[in-house]
């Protein structure tokens, strides 16, 4: 038995010995190719949790744009000259939060397409780079917008007697609620950016 290799291809000839007078030892020959392993079903599977995740973060985006955005209370009590009412848009921070999270959103919507493409190509890397670099930038935009919300949401709950801010929201029960839910929907659309990057960033270091 002898073997030869040539550009991925194994020959084999193997020769049997048939016994008796007269008869010539029969010789078979088999052709092996060898196939490339592929790595395309991993790399989808993380392209596809890719996707999914970014409908999970565009719905949180769109959850504290939205809830922030609307975010608006008035006292049932006035006086003379002064209407007691609390809005998202008196405060700079929380007009920041809003801005940050609608260009999140609008940028998970965007994004949306390239995940596919990376679904139906698993290895297209500059795909991929693409949305790792976006993804990255958009983790510290939301975990900005988020932090900085969440300050005031504190202070609007506890006050500060060192400064003289007042809680507020033993009067303004609903709009506490609604800017706490909407800071809340913000840090998990932060995280799930975290995630992407992390997807990303693997998917590229094994490329």
């Amino acid at each position: 038995m002898d073997s030869t290799k040539s550009s991925g291809e194994t020959e084999i000839n193997i020769t049997e010995s048939k016994s008796g007078k007269g008869k010539a030892p029969a010789t078979y020959t088999a052709m092996t190719k060898a196939t490339p392993y592929r790595q395309g079903g991993w790399k989808r599977g993380i392209s596809i949790f890719d996707f999914i995740l970014r409908i999970c973060a565009l719905v949180a985006a769109l959850a504290a744009t939205t809830t922030m955005g609307t975010s608006d209370e008035s006292l049932p009590f006035f006086t003379q000259f002064f209407q007691f009412q609390a809005s998202y848009d008196d405060l700079p921070t929380f007009m920041f939060f809003v801005v940050a999270n609608a260009i999140a959103s609008g940028y998970l919507v965007l994004s949306l397409p390239f995940s596919i493409v990376c679904i139906v190509r698993p290895h297209a890397a500059g795909a991929k780079l693409l949305l790792l670099i976006f993804d990255t930038v958009l983790v510290g935009f939301t975990t900005a917008a988020a932090a900085s919300a969440a300050a005031i949401v504190y202070l609007a709950h506890n006050g500060n007697s060192n400064t003289n801010w007042f809680a507020i929201c033993q009067q303004f029960t609903d709009f506490c609620q609604r800017v706490s839910g909407a800071v809340v929907a913000s840090f998990i659309a932060a995280v799930i950016f975290i995630f992407l990057v992390m997807l990303s960033a693997v998917a590229l270091r094994r490329h």
